[in-house]
């Protein structure tokens, strides 16, 4: 007998009164549950995976590092970990599951070749002192190209985009042509800073598609962007011609079809709405898809169900989370508990 589909979401805390951790409910049924054996106390969640061969193992990261369960969430353990850093990214190599990454604050990025077992800090140089922000670089995302799975590409908070194509073992930065653009007046965006590049480097995700060889797309603080010839140079795609918001915070490659793509838009990182937008012809057009609901804050992650194409997840950062069965259609808005906050990562299998 097949399992029920789970979703999983990641929160850290936002401050006094307000809740982090993991929790789990089964797609189509009930409410939520908190998935607490084997994790810290007062556990902060920023990123999940759920293995693309077996739906019950799953990667969290979190402020102690990766964590994982091999049943379906009911308990976690701690994995091995080289170093004090916080885990951000986990990203499983699309050919050989046995292989993982990890980025983290600081930004590095982690390999294991036995499915977090053991860990391998990888020669990812320190990213150029270009932006400094009142918290350390982060790696935001990390994604391996399905076609060259030597091809690996990271995007970090606030420093740009960085890749390898050797499986890891030398990194380039990859953020000059992002600079570029941010000479656009448009593009400019200074918050934490002392430079208005700030915006353009940014990075929230990215991801490859198996429909556009060497392709890469990034969402940053001001948009969307598309890379033709693996992250060398960037173009603005424009995003704002189709969505008043623009503030881009996750974009994902549907597992069913590879020139379909989703992205979270919203207004600011801190807002009182946000959008779920869907491309069908790898960005070149985009309509929006949660009709009916209303995200009280900025829309910050979504999932795709690895098993029906039909099934849709997203989150706003306040602790909404809202999903649709039949394809956005119809959605249903299901609420994390009270005092829940500051919902970082999005997961389904």
């Amino acid at each position: 007998m097949t399992r029920a589909s789970h979703v999983y979401v990641g929160a850290a805390r936002a401050g006094n009164g307000t809740r982090g951790g993991l929790y789990r409910r089964i797609v189509g049924q009930g409410g939520w549950e908190r998935l607490s054996n084997g994790l810290p106390d007062e556990t902060q969640v920023q990123a999940l995976t759920v293995h693309p061969g077996d739906p019950d193992v799953i990667y969290a990261g979190t402020h102690d590092g990766p964590y994982r369960s091999e049943d379906g969430g009911d308990s976690w353990q701690k994995l091995p970990w080289p170093d004090p850093a916080q885990v951000w990214a986990i990203a499983v190599h699309p050919a050989n599951h046995d292989v993982i990454y990890a980025g983290t604050q600081p930004a590095a990025v982690y390999r294991s070749e036995d499915g977090g077992d053991s860990w391998r800090k990888l020669p990812m140089p320190a990213p150029p002192d270009r932006v400094r922000m009142d918290f350390p670089t982060r790696v935001m995302r990390l994604a391996v190209d399905p076609a060259n799975p030597e091809h690996i590409y990271a995007t970090l908070e606030v420093a740009g985009v960085v890749r390898s194509l050797d499986g890891g073992e030398t990194w380039e930065d990859c953020s000059q042509p992002l600079i570029d653009l941010a000479k656009q007046d448009h593009l400019k965006s200074q918050i934490g800073s002392n430079t208005d590049i700030e915006g353009m480097m940014d990075g929230h995700a990215l991801c490859v598609s198996g429909a556009a060889p060497n392709t890469v797309f990034l969402a940053v603080r001001m948009g969307l962007f598309r890379s033709d010839d693996n992250a060398k140079t960037w173009r603005d795609m424009q995003v704002g011609r189709f969505s008043p918001l623009t503030y881009a915070r996750d974009v994902r490659v549907s597992p069913h079809a590879a020139s379909t793509l989703y992205a979270c838009l919203s207004p600011a990182a801190r807002s009182h709405d946000g959008s779920l937008y869907r491309s069908d012809d790898l960005g070149e057009t985009w309509r929006r898809v949660d009709h009916d609901i209303k995200a009280e804050a900025t829309m910050m992650a979504l999932a795709l169900s690895p098993r029906d194409a039909n099934e849709v997840h997203c989150a706003s950062r306040n602790g909404q989370v809202f999903d649709t069965l039949d394809g956005g259609a119809t959605w249903q808005e299901h609420r994390l508990p009270e005092g829940v906050r500051d919902v970082y990562a999005l997961a389904c299998g």
